[in-house]
């Protein structure tokens, strides 16, 4: 592909335009096939916004004028979104929307505008669909009673454990297979516990509360029962003046959930844990790298449900190779007929690290649409509703993930990492704490991407901590 900016430095936006519609394509080559060219020409009184695209020897120029210079880069987007609707045939239903948190967006404007000014400025200047906007609401109106109760002094705790059974053939998290990284738990947990004292002994000089803690990773039922334990009563230990309104790990590979780990997390104040089948077809499973079958995922649904937990979350995927519309419209039955309180749909997004765009195994077009519609449609039949929602670049026919909840179920933690509006410490591999300064104010702070870098280098760690703090009583 070859793509040209001309008479403007709008590189970022204009680009993630560009990858709605090939996804694949390198923008650094030059290629005959499918030129793209944006420009900006300054007029008396504004600027005029140009997209002049080829694709394979259809052409379509679009033209639009702006008078404020806040507009121009919006303008340039969905100049280029218009034509390159007109030369592929395709209109991806977030628009020229490209942002990973439209929810949020769609929030702040309505605080600014009104509900019916900002859903306008959606469907007109940034060409959304009238359905993706309807969707957006539904999580507005969940969201409102959660985001009453925040306070500035409350704050949720992240604990990353970036280890997994196998890397799925879809991911790029920074998460490593068991056969590889056994030998460094020991010594990742034994820092990992120290890092979460030392957060909670500066939260306490900050009179800091504890709202929410979520284990992630990777797949944090990967760790022994026994490993578990020791991270659960350091938490537990560290923030002695909590007010926990949840308490989630994900024991996200069905083939890590045993008795005695559900029994240890149970006793040690988890309400809340997430099973993740992914699929229920044992044919795709296989084909993304993943141990374990889909009875093995309802047999651990059951296990949990037995041992009293009381909110579980299921994860889907659509868009996955091999999956049908047929074949995903069973995975979200199979998951209803279980009865999670919360049902998280993802769309398949092949993002560069991972296996499958290595392969070059890219995601059918055409089906992951369908899923979503005939999966919105099941949950909402199901009494199920939308709390919270996502983006991702490089997403299946540029879609989304929403999470699903039961009334009365919402997942607190999902919801305020992604509408950043609570301060999130982190620790671990891989983890990045988000302080919330203000609105639309975050400082983020991360911690190194690996573990043997989290272990070799844990001094810089702390200091980096303490730096965080530091940045929240400047705040004050």
């Amino acid at each position: 592909m070859t793509f040209e900016r001309i008479g403007h430095t709008y590189q970022y936006e204009t680009e993630n335009i560009c990858r709605l519609f090939f996804p694949f394509e390198p923008l650094e080559k030059k290629d005959g096939n499918i030129s793209i060219y944006s420009q900006l020409a300054r007029e008396p009184g504004g600027a005029r916004l140009i997209a002049d695209v080829t694709v394979y020897g259809k052409h379509e120029r679009v033209e639009r004028f702006a008078k404020q210079e806040s507009d121009w880069e919006r303008e340039l987007c969905v100049a280029l979104f218009l034509a390159l609707t007109a030369v592929t045939g395709r209109r991806p239903p977030w628009g020229a929307q490209t942002g990973v948190r439209p929810v949020k967006y769609l929030g702040r404007l309505t605080r600014a505008l009104g509900a019916e000014k900002a859903d306008a400025f959606f469907q007109n200047q940034l060409l959304v669909t009238p359905a993706k906007i309807e969707l957006c609401r539904r999580v507005l109106k969940t969201q409102g009673p959660m985001m009453a109760r925040l306070a500035p002094e409350r704050f949720s705790l992240y604990v990353s454990i970036p280890f997994c059974p196998t890397r799925c053939s879809y991911c790029s998290f920074v998460s490593h297979s068991m056969d590889k990284a056994r030998k460094l738990i020991p010594d990742y947990v034994k820092l990992l516990c120290e890092e979460i004292k030392l957060t909670g002994e500066l939260a306490a000089r900050q009179k800091m509360t504890l709202d929410t803690v979520y284990f992630g990773g990777g797949t944090p039922t990967v760790l022994e029962a026994e490993e578990l334990r020791q991270l659960m009563e350091v938490v537990a230990s560290s923030f002695p003046d909590s007010r926990l309104v949840e308490y989630t790990v994900e024991a996200g590979r069905p083939d890590t959930v045993t008795e005695e780990k559900l029994d240890c997390l149970k006793e040690n104040g988890c309400t809340r844990i997430s099973v993740n089948p992914q699929t229920f077809d044992d044919r795709v499973l296989k084909a993304i790298g993943r141990l374990h079958t889909g009875q093995m995922a309802v047999d651990a649904f059951w296990l949990a449900r037995n041992k009293g937990f009381s909110c579980i979350n299921m994860d889907l995927i659509a868009g996955l190779p091999g999956d049908t519309a047929e074949g995903f419209a069973k995975t979200v039955q199979t998951a209803l007929e279980l009865g999670p309180e919360n049902i998280t749909v993802h769309t398949l997004s092949a993002k560069r690290a991972s296996r499958m765009t290595y392969r070059g195994e890219h995601p059918v077009e055409g089906c992951a649409g369908v899923m979503l519609e005939q999966s919105q449609n099941a949950l909402t039949k199901q009494g199920y509703e939308p709390y919270y929602l996502y983006r991702q670049s490089r997403q299946t026919e540029n879609l989304e993930n929403t999470g699903w909840c039961l009334p009365g179920t919402e997942g607190y933690y999902n919801v305020y990492i992604m509408d950043e509006c609570q301060t999130i410490l982190a620790c671990g591999a891989g983890a990045s704490t988000k302080l919330v300064l203000g609105e639309n104010q975050i400082k983020r702070v991360f911690n190194f991407k690996f573990p043997y870098e989290y272990i070799d280098q844990f001094g810089e760690i702390q200091r980096r901590k303490k730096e965080a703090f530091q940045i929240l009583a400047e705040a004050e």
